[in-house]
């Protein structure tokens, strides 16, 4: 049957803009994580790229009140849009510690955790890429759901050694409350590939 109004496809633009910020984010994160070199620095260039996924997210659903057909469920495209900006979010967030909490050495684990959040954000950049087809984006959710796995046990581990082997209470809360920001970046990927799996579902 002929489509009479045709559905906008823009979103899937945006959402490619959205996720192609978000994957340069994590790697300047974990940069900063490798290095912990010129960190207010690099942590204010985070902070100018998560300031550009707000902008997305909000000309996301700017343009969501706007259109009359859109190209998968309402409430789909509105908790993509979220979800994305809250794994950036969490990102900065981060970044932002080791700034406020004068984090000078920051611990191997965070590194690791910064990593699997990286790999996550390429996945989530592959799985919008192919959204408007539907191809092989459920591959790429189990991939982030079991890179979310892998996060929790780094985070649960190095919080546990945290308390074995850091003598001074102050420094334990500041690596403590580092690894769970990073932890949760990872949850709300998760989260993104959950919305993304039911996109696929529904339109299955």
């Amino acid at each position: 049957m002929v489509r009479l109004v045709p559905r906008e496809t823009k979103f899937f633009e945006m959402f490619a803009s959205m996720s192609a910020n978000l994957m340069q984010g994590a790697q300047l994160l974990k940069n900063i994580l490798d290095t912990m070199e010129n960190v207010e620095v690099r942590v204010q260039q985070l902070h100018d790229i998560e300031h550009v996924g707000d902008d997305i997210t909000h000309s996301v659903l700017t343009k969501l009140n706007q259109t009359f057909i859109t190209p998968f469920d309402r409430e789909d495209i509105h908790r993509l849009a979220t979800s994305l900006d809250d794994v950036l979010d969490f990102i900065h967030a981060a970044g932002e510690r080791l700034v406020m909490y004068k984090i000078l050495a920051a611990p191997p684990s965070s590194s690791e955790l910064a990593q699997v959040i990286v790999k996550q954000c390429a996945e989530l950049a592959s799985a919008v890429s192919m959204l408007e087809k539907h191809d092989h984006v459920l591959e790429h959710c189990v991939e982030i759901n079991r890179l979310e796995n892998e996060a929790d046990r780094i985070a649960r581990d190095s919080i546990a050694r945290l308390f074995e082997r850091e003598k001074d209470p102050i420094a334990l809360i500041k690596m403590k409350e580092l690894y769970e920001v990073l932890e949760t970046a990872t949850d709300k990927a998760e989260d993104a590939a959950n919305v993304l799996e039911t996109v696929v579902l529904k339109g299955a």
